[in-house]
């Protein structure tokens, strides 16, 4: 892996709050690196989003508007059982 590409990410998924950052930086770990190319993609372009909104669709109170975000979303909640 591109170690510059996943030391811009890991800078990337430090967000508002502790529990953001845990989640994220934790998918950035330990799902990243065996994900295909489009998935990979897909995070990058995911940690664009708001925080509230990453935050509502990780509780399970959204659901994003994309089907690879959303398969990001449920693998998050399934490894924290949310």
């Amino acid at each position: 892996m591109d170690a510059e590409r996943i030391k811009r990410l890991r800078w990337r998924t430090r967000r508002g709050t502790r529990e953001l950052d845990a989640l994220f930086g934790g998918w950035l770990e330990t799902s990243f690196p065996t994900a295909d190319e489009a998935q990979r993609q897909a995070f990058d372009e995911l940690l664009d989003v708001q925080d509230p909104d990453l935050w509502d669709w990780v509780m399970g109170y959204a659901r994003p508007p994309r089907a690879d975000w959303q398969a990001i979303i449920d693998d998050i909640r399934a490894r924290h059982r949310l």
